[in-house]
């Protein structure tokens, strides 16, 4: 897998390599946005946790200190958002933790020679590449799956990895994580292709083989 940046070469974070040219790419940071169920912790308080989803308006409500507005914010604005409101009035430095449990606002694109190409919600904060894979029906029979990329947006910088998912569907190398707006495309086999195409305009014409 080679991970890098477009135009930079840059290596990131987060993704572990899966060939020895690897880096790692980043992990996107995550809006918030309707229909995302969070868990809400207060450290040490445990009637103050919380499974809750952001509604329809953005906002979730919590003990104490009401509707707080979600959508629109990530994940560690948030636990600061909601750490001010309880040290404001209630907590000395209260330490928050929010977890995205589910989010059905995060999709997910993949191509290339897969046999049902489209664009897929997770249903998840994040999958695996072979997760990835699967909600596309999974590659098709001209499928080269030692050359399997994914784009990714980190930091308003487009990111791509090459992975090889037959080595990962045989234990060899980590399935890594994939995040809502990441694309992925499973190229072709090139001789697979050939024999495809073959095959297809000539149905009627006897295949010869060499037998010894």
């Amino acid at each position: 897998m080679a991970l890098s940046a477009c135009g930079s070469g840059a290596p990131t974070r987060d993704l572990p390599p899966a060939d020895p040219v690897g880096s790692a790419l980043g992990r996107p940071e995550y809006w918030l946005g309707p229909g995302d169920l969070l868990k809400v912790q207060v450290f040490q308080l445990p009637d103050l946790e919380r499974e809750i989803r952001v509604d329809n308006a953005g906002r979730i409500t919590l003990p104490l200190i009401g509707a707080v507005q979600a959508a629109g914010t990530s994940l560690s604005q948030m636990e600061t958002q909601v750490a001010a409101l309880y040290g404001d009035r209630y907590l000395q430095d209260p330490q928050v933790t929010i977890t995205l449990l589910e989010s059905p606002n995060q999709q997910v694109t993949v191509g290339g020679a897969v046999e049902q190409t489209g664009i897929y919600p997770m249903g998840a904060p994040h999958l695996t590449l072979q997760q990835a894979v699967a909600l596309a029906k999974g590659v098709s029979n001209v499928a080269d799956r030692r050359n399997v990329i994914v784009f990714r947006t980190v930091g308003g910088e487009r990111m791509f990895a090459r992975f090889d998912l037959l080595q990962i569907q045989q234990g060899k190398l980590n399935d890594p994580d994939i995040y809502g707006g990441d694309i992925i495309i499973v190229d072709r086999s090139d001789a697979r292709v050939l024999l495809r195409t073959l095959i297809e305009l000539t149905p009627f014409v006897a295949v010869w083989r060499a037998y010894r």
